[in-house]
């Protein structure tokens, strides 16, 4: 399917999704205090704690969604003239940017639901990783923006 800019809805759940992993990230002290205090068996419950595991879960929804509305309603090409090479390298970053994000809900509910310790040293992994990701996602699309001036951001800033 060829569409020219991403939903309304696209684009609402990309950056709720981003404000949802600043908020997971700001809990995460929390939750590694939680984590450490259950595996030594004392009390871990804390708001910090929940609601980094809101957080997540509801990451993991809104990116279910997210794939589903990719599937269903399709993307933007990529910009017209722009470098066969950044095309395939920016579909390899989105593809790793997906993979990532249900990766690391899912480490963290395995760590946490499963009491599996490695699935927790695993999240804390990825998520250094998609700090990363996101780095030269954001890098890229202010590359496009400012240097290649394609209109490219625009796409994921106003609603079609």
């Amino acid at each position: 399917m060829k569409v020219e800019n991403y939903s309304r809805l696209q684009i609402v759940l990309h950056w709720l999704v981003a404000v949802l992993l600043v908020g997971s990230y700001l809990s995460s002290d929390a939750m590694k205090d939680g984590w450490r205090a259950f595996l030594r068996g004392q009390e871990y419950a804390s708001t910090g704690v929940q609601a980094h595991v809101i957080f997540g879960i509801t990451i993991l929804t809104l990116l279910a969604v997210r794939l589903i509305l990719r599937y269903w309603q399709g993307v933007p090409d990529a910009p017209v003239g722009g470098s066969p090479l950044l095309a395939r390298a920016a579909g390899a970053m989105h593809w790793a940017l997906y993979a990532v994000l249900i990766l690391i809900p899912v480490s963290g509910m395995l760590a946490w639901f499963g009491e599996i310790r490695d699935a927790g040293d695993v999240h804390e992994v990825l998520f250094n990783v998609l700090i990363a990701l996101v780095a030269m996602h954001t890098a890229a699309a202010l590359f496009h923006h400012y240097v290649l001036r394609d209109g490219l951001l625009r796409r994921m800033i106003r609603f079609s």
